[in-house]
């Protein structure tokens, strides 16, 4: 996982994001974000983490914080996982992984003894000054939405 650790100042991203738009920490100053990479577009647990967070959207809203939700897929790829699943989030296209590697999330796995590199599923929670507040690394999938919902209400307060 990352050197990155809470209370630590977040490393700038900018990147391409669903929808033809763009997703920067500086663009976002002043809100909350919740910044959660993610392995791939479409897969069963990715789905279900993008469709809860999705599912809070106006709760988040409440609290002034913005999720943004990263992985190496193209935006293509993001606008069709974003309409087949109805999603409410922003997705970015870290197409360089320069993203992923800042955060400390791009690392080596393995799968059936075969090593390979990849995005380990991370959450990163930015306060309005761009600190890092909260990290959750190894994310389970199954109720972290709300659990991160909880720590950004937390923090609004």
């Amino acid at each position: 996982m990352s050197t990155l650790s809470e209370g630590m100042k977040a490393p700038e991203f900018h990147m391409p994001t669903d929808g033809g738009g763009e997703v920067s920490l500086s663009a976002l100053a002043g809100k909350t974000i919740v910044l959660y990479f993610y392995p791939k577009d479409s897969t069963p647990g990715c789905t279900t983490e993008a469709i809860d967070f999705s599912a809070l959207k106006k709760d988040f809203d409440a609290a002034n914080a913005v999720v943004v939700g990263v992985s190496r897929d193209s935006v293509k790829r993001h606008d069709n996982f974003k309409t087949k699943n109805e999603l409410d989030v922003i997705l970015g296209a870290d197409l360089d992984g320069t993203v992923t590697e800042a955060y400390g999330v791009w690392v080596e796995k393995s799968m059936y003894g075969r090593k390979y590199m990849g995005i380990q599923r991370a959450t990163f929670l930015i306060d309005s000054q761009g600190l890092i507040q909260k990290i959750w690394p190894k994310v389970k999938v199954k109720g972290h939405a709300a659990e991160v919902l909880d720590a950004a209400q937390t923090l609004s307060a």
